[in-house]
């Protein structure tokens, strides 16, 4: 059974809600220990002062930080609990709204809000019911391992789910981050409705357990291929290339006609393309303008 990570109160107006925050998610990366090479020596990280090569207590470390041309701010613990958030056991919503105006950017983790207590449940699943009911998603803060975090609060089917969030400025903008994005590109009417009808072939409803993480089972395998005592035969793969530009038509249509065939179609199967109409264009905003993005809702698995 899962254990709370944090326990307080949900406040919306005068309304006391006893919850409980739960992991949703775990992690299933495979984790190693280093050794030295042709022994069973462990390898132990230690932390040393640079210019004598000695050892450091932790009571003797401080933190710095960097103003640059070799110069550091050194602050001391109690220095920097002086500036931590209050310790609150308290989620105060301050505002209900839509999730699709919620760019997923912003998510960082998901965990599940339960009920603390009898007397707690009614007040929940009448919060959870009328959220569902007009598709609402509660926004307010949390004070989580010293750290504060703005939260959004959704239902679903019956739970509901916490997501810590970034703040609005810790998210980067692709026009002043990402040098290579293009200013405008012309492109046909017959290569956006190419490109629609590869979609359109490859539409399905999403199912989250048909997809693998191959990465983690391969190691798997060749973890108990080494248990076995097998020899393991490695090979490099080639890195897949951008497809050149003239060539773009061409691959579009053998896309469709392989899609078509996964399914069983005909690849010379008659198809309707759909005229994509045109869009108005978004008003450009000082920060990252969020792209608009299907919110679906996550169930656990």
């Amino acid at each position: 059974m899962a254990r709370a990570i944090w326990k307080g109160s949900l406040n919306f107006g005068l309304v006391n809600v006893p919850v409980g925050v739960y992991p949703a998610t775990q992690d299933k990366t495979i984790h190693f220990n280093q050794f030295e090479a042709g022994t069973s020596d462990r390898i132990r990280y230690r932390k040393v002062n640079e210019r004598t090569g000695e050892e450091v207590d932790n009571s003797n470390i401080v933190r710095g930080f960097d103003l640059g041309g070799g110069e550091y701010v050194i602050l001391s613990d109690e220095e920097l609990e002086s500036a931590e958030p209050e310790k609150s056991r308290l989620i105060e919503i301050t505002d209900f709204v839509d999730l699709h105006q919620i760019d997923p950017v912003y998510f960082r983790t998901t965990y599940y809000l339960a009920p603390e207590g009898e007397a707690a449940t009614k007040a929940y699943e009448l919060l959870r019911q009328v959220m569902d009911t007009t598709h609402k998603v509660a926004i307010g803060t949390v004070v989580m391992r010293n750290k504060e975090y703005p939260v959004a609060i959704r239902p679903d089917d019956d739970v509901l789910e916490l997501e810590t969030m970034y703040f609005a400025d810790e998210i980067r903008s692709p026009q002043k981050e990402l040098p290579e994005m293009p200013d405008s590109v012309q492109l046909s009417e017959r290569e956006l409705s190419m490109a629609q009808l590869l979609l359109e072939s490859m539409a399905n409803e999403w199912e989250p357990g048909k997809y693998h993480d191959t990465h983690r089972e391969k190691v798997e395998a060749l973890i108990e291929e080494k248990r076995q005592g097998h020899e393991i035969v490695t090979g490099v793969q080639a890195e897949p290339t951008a497809t050149p530009v003239v060539d773009l038509m061409d691959v579009l249509s053998a896309s469709i006609n392989s899609a078509r065939a996964a399914r069983g179609e005909s690849a010379s199967s008659p198809t309707p393309i759909k005229k994509t109409a045109k869009r108005a264009p978004a008003a450009k905003k000082a920060t990252k303008a969020p792209a608009k993005k299907p919110a679906t809702r996550r169930k656990a698995s």
